[in-house]
């Protein structure tokens, strides 16, 4: 790296450790929104919440300063329920309260409904501990307390188990309870909160989680279990929102469904295949992508992943790509891409139009979650240039982008999206964010003909919870073209992760200029970046963030900078733009969903196939989302080495 950059990015750590001073004040309870970044309702359709709360006879023990285990629970509901965006649907759940003789001791004191905070805290007001634990029950009926998504849609649904102790009734058994409900529905996830445990009690908990495609969190105090709730409360809300026509893939090459160009759903499960077929012509660019989205934060190990291939015929194979998890901390959305880029002369064997097939793999050892996973589908056309132009030459090299001075002073609050179908709009400027242990947040950078997108990425200094030996977590940044394809780090000193620990710490990324004729180039940091419109940054923050920090949310900085340029169109000598607008011209030559996702259009997919996947009301819904979307913030008062994502593709072109 050179000198000026190390310079930068000193001054870059500075500010992530003034970042923590500059926070702003969390929103009063039920305030009215107040701008970008401000709470404001956003709860995906068939998502929801049930908090399991233990009121078993042990709740009632001091739990260290003068109050009641079941004191602090509820203040810490309290908290969790401040914190959840308006409406998301919400209930809550006891067993122990002794209503019920031994171990049918269970029953629910607030429906799931959409969020109801003064009826939930007078709910837990309520509680007296003073019975058993019949855990494994109390868990099947909670999954019943959630209703079913409608419509075969996906969405996060989660049963949130805090519990100071393990279960006493021994059937069901709570572990094969958690292991069951999340193989039978790939949105649930079980998480659990143990309050001041340790030994058999801790495992137990532990068990749960990980069986029921889950996290377990620690709180050895009731600073913690506010904490700890809240982030796994926040992760239920945030869920990524899928999109998409449903459709299912075939274990094999027959009877394998068709994909028109747009945007699908479908689930894969561990070692699975999933095929589709694709009508190709002689001219286009196709693209396609495979975002894997397993519940945030939950077991995989760092060879667990996506492969992608575009297949002609019995075993041609036309093109490749591959994603993997490169970290054992937890799981956050994975994408795999694969584009098929038509030969100069168009003759060879992936050429031809015909029949083609798109396989999506899902890789992993024999440890790996076993849980099936949301895939998200997307099928992107690119025509050539308008009017058989000539294409400008390609652009392979960072430039001037590799040591780009990027914007200074205090960074404007921004609320990142869930995944790329809702990912926020921003620019040129520093923005900041709070993110969640185990979350992966979403923005989109218009970029223009000839531009280049240049960011770094500066996590906070933050107060560390104090407890044990030194934990190290990750963060990680990961940017995306308009079809999806995740860009290389290339050569130029960027790189997508760095590990956390609670000090400040900087990633450096960005793109090589937008040219038509990088498709014909062959590194993966130069190949995707070949249209125009949306480009996707994403920031995760690892799991193990939740043993480090004592805020419930780690600060992050985005400083953007779009450089150079927007070109008029992707020919050679094309002139530039008035000012430095990446949305006009001539888009000739993107991807449908390039176009789609400039300033004013849909959440990345064509608009033909939007209303042959979802209805003409999509178009109308997602504009209204442009306006109503912002992240509810979630606030509160207080490893493996980083290779957090490891994503690649390979595009062929036949000799």
């Amino acid at each position: 790296m050179r000198a000026g950059r190390r310079c930068r990015a000193a001054v870059a750590a500075i500010g992530a450790a003034l970042l923590v001073l500059a926070a702003a004040p969390p929103p009063a309870a039920g305030a009215e929104p107040a701008g970008r970044g401000a709470r404001a309702p956003r709860t995906a359709e068939g998502s929801g919440l049930v908090l399991v709360l233990d009121s078993s006879a042990s709740m009632a023990e001091d739990d260290g300063t003068g109050r009641s285990r079941m004191e602090s629970a509820r203040q810490a509901v309290g908290t969790v329920v401040d914190a959840l965006p308006d409406g998301h649907p919400t209930g809550l759940r006891v067993h122990g309260a002794g209503r019920s003789p031994g171990c049918t001791d269970t029953r629910a004191v607030l429906p799931v409904r959409p969020l109801d905070r003064a009826g939930l805290k007078d709910a837990v007001r309520g509680v007296r501990p003073q019975g058993g634990s019949p855990v494994g029950l109390a868990l099947t009926e909670a999954a019943r307390d959630l209703p079913a998504p409608s419509g075969g849609r996906l969405a996060t649904r989660t049963v949130l188990l805090v519990s100071d102790g393990e279960d006493t009734c021994g059937a069901p058994r709570p572990c094969e309870v958690a292991a069951r409900l999340a193989g039978a529905d790939a949105g649930l996830r079980v998480d659990t909160v143990g309050f001041q445990v340790e030994g058999a009690a801790r495992e137990e908990l532990e068990c749960v989680a990980g069986a029921g495609n889950g996290r377990y969190y620690d709180a050895p105090d009731a600073d913690a279990l506010a904490r700890q709730l809240q982030r796994s409360a926040g992760l239920s809300a945030d869920g990524y929102r899928l999109r998409g026509a449903r459709v299912t893939g075939t274990p094999g090459p027959g009877d394998a469904p068709p994909l028109a160009p747009g945007q699908y759903l479908d689930t894969i499960g561990p070692g699975e295949r999933r095929h589709y077929t694709v009508a190709l012509d002689a001219r286009s660019t196709v693209t396609f992508s495979a975002t894997a989205v397993p519940q945030p934060g939950t077991a995989v190990g760092a060879d667990d992943g996506l492969r992608t291939r575009i297949v002609r015929g019995a075993d041609g194979v036309c093109g490749s790509g591959s994603a993997r998890f490169g970290q054992d901390e937890g799981a956050a959305p994975l994408t795999s891409a694969v584009t098929r880029v038509p030969t100069a002369r168009a003759a060879g064997s992936c050429d031809a139009a015909g029949r083609y097939r798109l396989v999506v793999e899902r890789e992993g050892t024999a440890d790996a979650d076993a849980a099936r996973w949301p895939l998200e589908l997307t099928h992107a056309v690119e025509e050539p240039p308008a009017g058989g132009a000539t294409p400008a030459r390609p652009q392979p090299g960072y430039g001037a982008g590799a040591d780009a001075v990027l914007p200074a002073g205090d960074p404007t609050p921004v609320a990142g999206g869930t995944g790329f179908n809702d990912a926020e709009e921003i620019a040129d400027g520093a923005w900041r964010d709070t993110l969640l242990p185990s979350q992966t947040l979403w923005y989109k950078v218009p970029v223009g003909w000839g531009q280049q997108l240049r960011y770094d990425v500066e996590f906070a200094d933050e107060a560390s919870t104090g407890g044990g030996s030194p934990v190290r977590s990750y963060g990680a940044t990961q940017v995306y073209t308009p079809a999806r394809v995740p860009v290389g780090s290339g050569a130029a000193g960027f790189r997508r992760t760095t590990a956390y620990d609670g000090r400040p710490a900087v990633l450096e990324m960005g793109t090589v200029p937008v040219a038509w004729a990088n498709r014909r180039e062959h590194r993966p940091e130069v190949v995707p970046v070949h249209s125009t419109g949306g480009f996707y940054i994403a920031v995760t923050l690892g799991a193990r963030a939740a043993e480090i920090a004592r805020d419930t949310g780690i600060g992050v900085v985005l400083r953007v900078s779009v450089l150079g340029d927007a070109l008029a169109g992707p020919q050679r000598d094309a002139p530039a733009l008035g000012g430095r607008d990446a949305g006009a011209g001539d888009n000739r030559g993107d991807s449908a969903a390039a176009r789609d996702s400039a300033p004013g259009a849909g959440a990345g997919w064509s608009g033909a196939a939007t209303a042959a996947a979802a209805g003409g009301g999509v178009l109308a819904a997602a504009a209204l989302a442009v306006l109503l979307r912002r992240r509810a913030a979630v606030t509160g008062s207080g490893g493996h080495p980083p290779g957090a994502r490891t994503d690649s593709s390979s595009t062929r072109r036949s000799a």
